[in-house]
C-alpha cells in the first residue's frame, strides 16, 4: 500500500503536490485522467491505483494490472509548448521512467519506439499518451499513462513481447512508493525541458543515445504503416525513420518488433 501523506510530502514543490488521486481499484488510470481533464482538472494531477481492471496499452492492447504488483499511474499535463511537440511526450515519459528505474533500482533499460521500455528482450514498462480535446478550451491536455512491472513473477504467455519485472531483474523487492516519487520528479523535469528552446532536437538526441532500437536495427513495423527495414533515427517530430527496400518511410504510428520476431 501507499503512504499518501508521505507521498505528498515527498512531492512538495513539484507540480504534483496536493494533486494525487489514489484508488485501490479502478478501471484505467488513463481513463480516470481523461475524464477528470474534461471536467477541468489542473495541470499536474496524478491518478494512480493499486489495481486496474481495464488497464490499456497503445492500440487498445490490454495491460495486465494485478493488485499490488505494479505501478499504474497517469499524469494529466496541460503543456505550454506548441501542439506540434505533443508526439514527443511519450518519448520524454520514456526517458523519465528510465531515469527513475536507474535511480531506484540501479537497472538500465532500453527504449523501443514509440512507448516501450525493455530490459534485454523483455518488456518492463509501457506508456500510453492520449490527447484530450475539450470544445470549451483553447489549450491542449494530455493524459500520460505509465505502467511498470514491479513485483510480478509470472506473465501471460500470450504477450506479444515477453515481459519481466524490476524485482526479477534487480534480485530484490523494489519499493513502489520510492519508484513513484522518482518517476514523478523525473517526469516533471522532462516536461519542463520540452518548453525550452531547441527542446525537440535535444530530446531526440537523448532518446537515440538511450536506445538500441532507433538506429541500425532491423525491424518489422506493425500497424497502418507496416513495413520491414532498418531504423534510421527519429525526425524532428519524434517519428521513426525506417529504410526499406522501397525507400525511406517515416513511421508516425505503429509498433516495432525485431525482424523475424513473432507478433501475436
Amino acid at each position: 500500500m501507499f503512504d499518501l501523506a508521505a507521498l505528498d510530502a515527498a512531492l512538495a514543490g513539484t507540480i504534483f503536490a496536493g494533486k494525487q488521486q489514489y484508488a485501490r481499484v479502478t478501471g484505467s488510470t488513463n481513463a480516470d485522467a481523461v475524464e477528470a481533464a474534461r471536467h477541468g482538472a489542473p495541470h499536474g494531477s496524478v491518478y494512480f491505483a493499486d489495481e486496474q481492471r481495464a488497464g490499456r496499452g497503445r492500440g487498445d492492447h490490454r495491460w495486465e494490472s494485478a493488485a499490488g504488483e505494479g505501478l499504474y499511474v497517469s499524469v494529466l499535463l496541460r503543456p505550454r509548448f506548441p501542439a506540434a511537440r505533443l508526439p514527443l511526450l511519450p518519448l520524454a515519459a520514456g526517458l523519465a521512467a528510465a531515469g527513475a528505474i536507474r535511480a531506484v533500482c540501479a537497472l538500465t533499460v532500453d527504449l523501443r519506439w514509440p512507448n516501450d521500455l525493455l530490459i534485454g528482450a523483455r518488456k518492463v514498462v509501457g506508456i500510453l499518451a492520449e490527447a484530450i480535446h475539450a470544445a470549451n478550451s483553447p489549450h491542449h491536455a494530455v493524459a500520460v499513462g505509465i505502467g511498470i512491472n514491479v513485483h510480478q513473477r509470472a506473465f501471460s504467455p500470450e504477450l506479444a513481447t515477453p515481459a519481466t519485472s524490476l524485482d526479477l531483474e534487480s534480485g530484490r523487492r523494489i519499493a513502489r512508493q520510492e519508484l513513484l516519487v522518482a518517476l514523478l520528479q523525473s517526469l516533471e523535469r522532462e516536461a519542463r525541458a520540452l518548453e525550452e528552446p531547441g527542446a525537440a532536437s535535444k530530446l531526440i538526441a537523448r532518446v537515440e543515445a538511450a536506445s538500441t532500437w532507433m538506429r541500425g536495427r532491423a525491424v518489422e513495423v506493425h500497424g497502418p504503416q507496416a513495413c520491414s527495414g532498418v531504423t534510421a533515427g527519429l525526425d524532428e517530430n519524434g517519428f521513426l525513420r525506417v529504410t526499406t527496400a522501397q525507400g525511406s518511410v517515416t513511421v508516425q504510428t505503429g509498433g516495432l518488433r525485431a525482424s523475424g520476431a513473432t507478433n501475436r
